[in-house]
């Protein structure tokens, strides 16, 4: 697979996504403005449903769709430095694509600096809890017989680390950064963002040690979704 085809599908599913968990975010305040569990179902279920739905299109070509992950399968020796840069760099414009657009469909400015504050060491260590598990059920998974259970693992996981997280489980760097782009209910503002990532670094780095404990002998064909 060329590198191109492997940054375009990073690129396009991280857009889809973050206009997913953007956009489902506006019309569950619209459609439910006085029920902020039901707004937080509404978004979770939305978010859950896309993720599974773009893994399977597009494992095939690459479907991280998250730094940390890309990070972690170069650190397995899954991908070169230079793919990981790239697809990195694919994520986090795609994810900026998707707030635009998403903002754009409901009839929102382009880009608004969003002012939820997101804070507190509650809320950091579900961060680090969430991104911690996301990055189990991803290399659990596809270490698995049948790797193409990852898309519905995912998905599972992060509808209920929605949840059962402080942070409502956003364990993705360019979904984080995306985020501030759109002062709706999926917003985060920028002030919060660096402890964020921080703390989704730490998740990832702690998942890792955890796959390498329980998959000590994973071949670098069964960690990689690019």
């Amino acid at each position: 697979m060329k590198l191109r085809q492997k940054v375009a599908a990073e690129l396009v599913g991280s857009a889809f996504l973050v206009a997913a968990v953007i956009g489902s975010g506006v019309a569950a305040s619209r459609l439910s403005p006085h029920d902020v569990g039901l707004q937080l179902l509404e978004n979770s279920v939305v978010t859950g449903a896309v993720l599974v739905a773009l893994i399977l299109a597009l494992h095939p070509v690459s479907a991280s769709f998250n730094p940390v992950i890309t990070v972690l399968e170069r650190l397995l020796g899954a991908i070169s430095t230079r793919v990981a840069a790239a697809l990195v760099a694919a994520q986090l414009t795609g994810a900026a694509v998707g707030a635009v657009v998403a903002n754009v469909m409901f009839d929102l400015p382009a880009v608004s600096g969003a002012q939820h504050v997101r804070s507190g060491a509650g809320v950091w260590l579900g961060e680090v809890v969430a991104t911690l598990g996301l990055v189990v059920v991803v290399f659990g998974t596809l270490h698995g017989a049948d790797s193409s259970r990852v898309a519905f693992a995912v998905g599972g996981y992060i509808t209920g680390a929605y949840w059962f997280t402080s942070s409502t489980s956003f364990a993705n760097p360019a979904v984080t950064v995306a985020r501030t782009l759109s002062d709706t209910f999926a917003g985060i503002a920028p002030v919060s963002v660096p402890a964020f990532v921080l703390a989704q670094l730490l998740g990832g780095a702690a998942g890792l040690g955890l796959v390498a404990l329980l998959h000590p002998r994973r071949r670098e064909a069964e960690t990689s979704l690019t």
